[in-house]
């Protein structure tokens, strides 16, 4: 078997972990922790993903957490530091941060937004996303149903 044939099987290995849907990213409610510093986490069943909107002139505190976490920047430019290693990310850049890595963000003049990815789910965010899920939920029904 081919490795594209591997990749795109449709035999079953397993039952699914629960049911997929759609989410619109803007229809997310979103939690400012920090003035200027937007979050709108979106939870699977063992993996979050968190659009992150900064302002021109934020910071994201140096911090660590138990969860691995992806940054992939999407538009705008930021700067990054990964435990003191400090880089401008711009669109298309990506680090990647290990469990309990110190790392830190802020902008200057330029806006930024970015996706965080994070396995497993990020423990601060996860109350912020389950109580999204139900009206993501809804939000899709009524489209459908719009459809």
């Amino acid at each position: 078997m081919s490795d594209a044939a591997r990749h795109f099987a449709e035999e079953t290995q397993g039952e699914p972990a629960g049911a997929g849907r759609y989410v619109r990213v803007d229809e997310v409610a979103s939690a400012e922790y920090v003035p200027g510093l937007t979050f709108r986490p979106v939870l699977g069943e063992g993996v979050m993903t968190n659009f992150v909107h900064f302002a021109p002139g934020t910071e994201a505190p140096r911090h660590v957490h138990e969860e691995e976490q992806i940054v992939i920047i999407l538009e705008g430019e930021m700067s990054f530091d990964l435990d003191g290693d400090v880089r401008t990310m711009r669109k298309g850049d990506v680090a990647v941060i290990p469990a309990w890595v110190p790392h830190g963000a802020w902008t200057t003049g330029t806006s930024c937004l970015e996706v965080d990815v994070f396995c497993p789910p990020r423990k601060t965010l996860l109350a912020l996303a389950g109580a999204q899920e139900p009206a993501a939920r809804v939000a899709a029904a009524d489209r459908q149903e719009g459809e």
